[in-house]
């Protein structure tokens, strides 16, 4: 089976054909959705990509959860299908009520363009299943408001539920609990900062992103990868 992988394309993006070849690399068909279209067409998963949808006016992914393929990403979600928010896409998730929380304004209010390494802390998502717990992964980041913010009552829910899915070994944002990616309660959609999509190559860096992306790829009904 090759998994049909929708990436979402808002106006302002700007990593969307980075996560394109990112699941092409391991094997799936990418193609583009177009923010004002009302369907994923039928795709069996959806990235959100990062960049600066709608120009991050008012505030951060907060126009582009009214675009007319937000419906149908919700419809997909609700379904059982994964979707996957990077960066920006993470962004717009908590703005359209996907995932709980907000993103803020990085603490000491700098961008960030780095590698950084982040633990996985659960195996039981779409961008975990095919990882192991607590191993380390060396990952991208490239944000201005990556600084992850909730309620204490909604961060007790995320701990409790093992929905941190991953957290920064050493916290570059000043975000709650050190948190660098959540899920929902379906463990089917995932918000996370850094960018998995650049880390495919250790010529160029990193080759950690990989396995994340392959674990999208068998939450959306891919054979599990041979070891």
């Amino acid at each position: 089976m090759t998994v049909r992988v929708g990436v979402v394309l808002f106006p302002g993006s700007n990593c969307e054909l980075d996560a394109m070849r990112g699941v092409e690399q391991v094997g799936a068909e990418a193609e583009t959705l177009w923010h004002g279209d009302d369907t994923v067409r039928g795709v069996d998963a959806v990235i959100l990509p990062g960049g600066f949808a709608h120009g991050d006016y008012l505030r951060t992914g907060a126009i582009a959860q009214f675009s007319p393929v937000m419906r149908a990403v919700r419809e997909f979600a609700d379904a059982g299908g994964p979707v996957l928010g990077i960066c920006n896409g993470f962004q717009v998730l908590t703005e359209a009520r996907m995932l709980p929380g907000a993103l803020q304004k990085n603490a000491g209010l700098k961008f960030l363009c780095t590698d950084v390494v982040v633990r996985v802390e659960t195996t039981g998502s779409a961008l975990t299943n095919q990882c192991v717990q607590g191993a380390e992964l060396r990952i991208p980041i490239n944000h201005f408001e990556g600084n992850y913010v909730c309620d204490d009552r909604m961060l007790a829910a995320l701990q409790a539920d093992e929905r941190v899915v991953l957290r920064y070994v050493e916290n570059p944002n000043g975000s709650l609990d050190d948190i660098a990616g959540i899920c929902n309660d379906a463990r089917n959609v995932v918000g996370l900062m850094p960018h998995p999509e650049r880390a495919g190559d250790p010529l160029v860096g990193s080759a950690d992103g990989v396995v994340l992306l392959r674990s999208l790829l068998v939450a959306a009904g891919a054979p599990v990868p041979v070891a």
